[in-house]
């Protein structure tokens, strides 16, 4: 009927289209550009927060090689020397700085850590901030979650970030230019049944930053919000793969940098990262959000229990298992 109704070369397109959405890391713009735009990054001031393990270090690594000046940060200041010896072999060491930095330490600290920022490399200031610090705790139910664990998330995630942003954005305004590149999650943009408080800081993060983006926008001002699903974390972080029992398909971390750097060069204003079903969820609850919400309903109580079984809380099954019995 459809060989009928369009012909040969529709249809083919048709399963071409079909076949890239089922493979893709990414949504389609985000893919569709490819390669990094090196003359966006080589030279520039990036701030990278997080910068001692997991994402923020390959990021940290790949910047490096594309001769980025890097400022990195996170609580733990042996990790960031660790990282920065491990970028020796890249980059000048005088073209790596250490800033250690709690956001969570309040208003004066961050304050004092932005203007030391803004002091380096010879006061020229910076080009693009990466928030790429964040607080996750252990998969539970939105009910279970404590006030403790609340602020925690918040402190970080929201407060801190946005706090952070607020001090540095005038000094960018001055020069009239500068990039927030912002780490959110696909659970910024969907439900996610067992992470309700984690989800919440996320969806605060894209609410700021996309209000942010459309107030300075005229004035030089860019930003990237990037919206990773799962990602594999077992370079060394987090729990690796292989312990997890897993049949989940995640992006690796190397990937998952590598498509942010793409996306913060050439502008976008948001991308998504990741393998299906997660990526197909998010296009339901984009463009038709009752169906999208209406599927989320669906599995939102078995992903609760899968996730305190420690098993797949972003595979197919959660869609087309077997129902257990009650």
């Amino acid at each position: 009927m459809l060989l009928l109704l369009f012909g040969f070369p529709a249809l083919l397109l048709f399963f071409v289209f079909l076949y890239k959405f089922l493979t893709s890391d990414g949504d389609f713009t985000l893919i569709s550009k490819k390669h990094v735009r090196r003359e966006e990054i080589e030279d520039k001031v990036v701030w990278i927060t997080g910068a001692s393990r997991g994402i923020g270090e390959i990021l940290a690594k790949q910047l490096a090689s594309l001769g980025a000046k890097l400022i990195l940060s996170s609580r733990n200041e042996a990790e960031l020397e660790r990282v920065k010896n491990q970028l020796k072999g890249k980059h000048a060491p005088d073209e790596v700085k250490i800033l250690p930095l709690d956001l969570a330490s309040g208003e004066d600290s961050l304050k004092e850590a932005v203007e030391k920022a803004e002091s380096f490399f010879s006061g020229a200031g910076i080009d693009y901030m990466i928030h790429n610090a964040a607080y996750e705790r252990p998969k539970s139910t939105a009910l279970d979650t404590t006030e403790e664990s609340l602020k925690a998330t918040f402190n970080i995630n929201v407060l801190g970030t946005l706090s952070l942003t607020r001090l540095l954005a005038p000094f960018m305004l001055k020069r009239g230019r500068g990039h927030f590149v912002v780490m959110s999650s696909a659970a910024g943009k969907v439900p996610a049944p067992g992470q309700a408080v984690y989800s919440a800081s996320k969806f605060a993060l894209n609410g700021y930053f996309q209000s942010l983006r459309s107030e300075l926008y005229q004035k030089g001002i860019r930003v990237t919000i990037v919206c990773p699903g799962p990602v594999d974390t077992s370079n060394g972080y987090g729990v690796a793969t292989s312990e997890r029992k897993s049949s989940e398909k995640r992006v690796s971390s190397e990937r998952c940098a590598e498509l942010t750097i793409i996306a913060a060069t050439h502008g976008l204003k948001e991308a998504w990262i990741s393998y299906q079903p997660v990526l197909a969820v998010m296009y339901l609850v984009q463009y038709m959000p009752s169906i999208g919400y209406w599927l989320m309903d669906k599995i939102g109580g078995k992903r609760v229990e899968v996730a305190e079984k420690k098993g797949d809380t972003y595979s197919w099954n959660l869609l087309f298992g077997k129902k257990k019995a009650t």
